[in-house]
């Protein structure tokens, strides 16, 4: 299994963060490397979806885990490549506002050969989504605050 995992915290509120996280229109905006993104149901446990990396094909995922307020557990499945990617999002209240913790694990039979690759690209791409969302949270503050 590879796996990458980066923290940050900032002054926005968790539930603006969560609103960000939980309406999937908004993926493309705050995650750059996501081209496509649609869910065949609600934002809970067990829905499925597609996404689509810039410059690949659509993947189709599955909402494993849903904790409104904390978290949520997407995996995609690529069986052609022989891995499995799993991604958590995680929200934290802390003293200094809200901690978010993504988590990417590779795990399958070719995860070595291929995963070092992923893991590679997602280790750049992952701080800089987590700072963009952070400050499209904050943005959001302040629109409804003024």
């Amino acid at each position: 299994m590879l796996m990458f995992e980066h923290t940050i915290t900032t002054k926005a509120k968790l539930e603006t963060i969560w609103n960000l996280y939980s309406d999937i229109t908004s993926w493309m905006t705050w995650d750059e490397g996501i081209e496509y993104a649609s869910l065949d149901g609600p934002f809970v446990t067990g829905t499925r979806g597609i996404l689509q990396p810039k410059g690949q094909d659509r993947l189709s995922f599955q909402l494993t885990e849903v904790q409104p307020m904390f978290g949520f557990l997407d995996v995609t499945d690529i069986p052609d490549a022989g891995i499995e990617i799993r991604f958590s999002h995680r929200l934290q209240k802390t003293l200094d506002g809200t901690s978010l913790t993504h988590t990417v694990a590779i795990t399958g039979p070719n995860a070595e050969i291929f995963g070092e690759e992923f893991i590679a690209e997602l280790s750049q791409g992952i701080p800089r989504t987590m700072e963009r969302i952070a400050a499209m949270a904050m943005e959001t503050e302040r629109e409804h605050a003024s």
